[in-house]
């Protein structure tokens, strides 16, 4: 995916639909692109680092309290709770077999969006809500 690409792919996701242009431009200058091998362990349930990744390429397997869920696949997205609240991660995240490409934000590099753009916050706020709805009617 070329960096020309990027904001348009970001702006289709849920956690960022809607953002103007300069605000999908700042993140991006904030974050990175990262490449993880396949079989490579991108966070581990339990650890302290903080940060959002936005699968680009490739899938991951997902493993909760020692429970496997549906793998993330491109443009599903992972450590937006802790991202927000701090805690360690809720969840072991393993690149897929064909590896995984994402975008990924810092909490250091997000924080400052969130604070200089109020529609950042309000988007993750609508996605999150979306998410425990989905999940409750799971249940």
């Amino acid at each position: 995916m070329s960096y020309e690409s990027l904001p348009h792919f970001l702006g289709k996701i849920d956690l960022f639909e809607g953002l103007s242009e300069d605000t999908l431009s700042d993140l991006i200058e904030r974050g990175t692109r990262l490449t993880v091998p396949a079989g490579q362990h991108v966070i581990e349930q339990g650890a302290d680092d903080a940060g959002l990744q936005v699968v680009l390429e490739g899938s991951a397997d997902v493993e909760v309290n020692g429970v496997v869920r549906e793998p993330l696949k491109v443009g599903d997205y992972f450590g937006e709770i802790s991202l927000i609240d701090g805690l360690p991660r809720s969840a072991t995240v393993v690149a897929g077999p064909d590896g995984l490409g994402t975008f990924a934000l810092s909490a250091l590099a997000f924080e400052p969006v969130v604070r200089e753009n109020p529609d950042v916050a309000q988007a993750l706020l609508k996605a999150l809500t979306a998410r425990i709805r989905r999940l409750e009617s799971e249940g």
